[in-house]
């Protein structure tokens, strides 16, 4: 029995080595051509070299069949050895040794930085602004204001400062010492001027003598003629609201206003309180039993009910509602000025309160936009800045309890304001 395999035989073993003649060449020397040594045969194509295994240890060829087709890839071929430093088996080669990651692209995450930024601006900004639009109460018509002046040069704001109680609780009342009288009157109204030539701030005196002309009526829309009656100015509020005020001042001054803006007790303490406070120098000792005024002399930061009180009192004054005025402007500049530092521009913790609670407060009339809003407080800062002016309406005298404008200064005044000059008339 033969123990080789077939076609193997004890004669065809002699000194040869394989199927056929005894020359052939040996098996493992003919087909594992791998583990040959000498010099690689140099590549039969083109393409690139397989990288060097290790060091000092040339290309090896593919495993062929000894027909020259390719056969049984062994993986070898292009010198990776599983676990050696280069490779990573089938999954193919990785980072070589030495090799780090791609530097990082700066100018393009900059780049995107920049533009998610400026989109998050741009967005919070847009989305600001409709939800501060969308606040403001526009409930006065100057459409019904009849017999208007022409229009001058520049913009002319009314402001008002009414005792409103709306809203306010019996607490709140006792607090801020605004009694409970029912509806609304005017507790301080000033004209503000803006242009080319600098701010002027105007107060009129609640006790100023006026004549009440014809008008129309903002409910009723029933035309009322005019009968040459005098009162205070206060009363043409209470007669018939913004409109007939508006009517009367121009009337009587012969200057058209442009903007209505107005205010509440509770909404002025609330504003003050939202910027953490004004701080006012108090020229004089005040106390006043009535607005609940109770101030030393001297710098120091007032809460909005101490505010309130401070731009109510009048009757610790000595010269009554003409120094009670001029607190008003003194206060209302310097809470513009408050408003408009950076601490609260910048601060969002501090903004939206602030035009949240101012907003809410504000009547405006229907004309009115957050730009013309925003003009306003600018010009009310430069007039506490130093850049404006700030007066009492010229008055001459007083008929019974009525205080009298002075004609002639009132009327170089408007004149001065229509042309937006320099206002050089002087005022109490």
């Amino acid at each position: 029995m033969n123990d080789w395999p077939e076609g193997w035989s004890g004669d065809n073993r002699g000194g040869g080595y394989g199927r056929g003649s005894a020359s052939a060449r040996p098996e493992s020397a003919r087909v594992m051509r791998q583990v040959r040594r000498g010099a690689p045969r140099p590549p039969s194509g083109p393409g690139p070299s397989a990288p060097p295994y290790g060091a000092g240890v040339p290309q090896q060829p593919s495993y062929v069949d000894g027909q020259g087709h390719g056969g049984y890839d062994s993986g070898y071929n292009t010198g990776q050895v599983y676990g050696s430093p280069g490779g990573r088996g089938p999954a193919g080669p990785g980072p070589r040794q030495g090799e780090g990651r791609p530097a990082p692209d700066w100018r393009r995450r900059i780049k995107w930085t920049a533009i998610t930024v400026v989109t998050a601006l741009v967005v919070t900004t847009v989305g600001t602004y409709f939800w501060a639009d969308s606040k403001l109460n526009r409930e006065v018509d100057l459409s019904k204001v009849i017999e208007r002046p022409e229009a001058g040069e520049g913009t002319n704001y009314l402001i008002v400062g009414s005792d409103s109680r709306e809203g306010m609780t019996d607490e709140q009342k006792k607090d801020l010492h605004t009694g409970s009288a029912e509806g609304k009157r005017t507790d301080s109204m000033m004209i503000l001027h803006t242009g080319d030539n600098g701010s002027t701030l105007i107060s009129l005196p609640r006790d100023s003598d006026v004549e009440i002309p014809s008008f129309v009526g903002s409910e009723s829309g029933k035309k009322y003629e005019g009968t040459g009656r005098h009162v205070k100015l206060n009363a043409a509020y209470a007669e018939d609201g913004p409109e007939l005020l508006v009517r009367t001042i121009e009337y009587n001054t012969g200057l058209r206003l442009d903007h209505y803006v107005e205010i509440g007790f509770a909404g002025f303490a609330n504003i003050v309180d939202s910027v953490g406070g004004v701080e006012m120098d108090i020229p004089q000792d005040i106390k006043d039993p009535k607005s609940g005024a109770d101030f030393q002399k001297g710098k120091q930061t007032l809460n909005g009910e101490e505010a309130l009180a401070f731009v109510r009192t009048r009757y610790a004054l000595a010269g009554s509602d003409l120094d009670r005025t001029k607190n008003q402007q003194k206060f209302l500049s310097a809470l513009a000025n408050q408003v408009a530092t950076p601490s609260t521009v910048l601060n969002p913790f501090k903004l939206y309160p602030t035009m949240g609670a101012g907003l809410d407060s504000l009547i405006v009339d229907k004309e009115m936009g957050l730009f013309d809003l925003a003009s306003m407080f600018w010009a009310m800062k430069s007039v506490s800045g130093g850049d404006g002016t700030s007066m009492n309406m010229p008055v001459s005298g007083s008929v019974g309890s009525n205080l009298k404008w002075d004609d002639a200064k009132v009327k170089e005044l408007v004149e001065q304001l229509k042309n937006d000059e320099k206002v050089t008339v002087k005022g109490n």
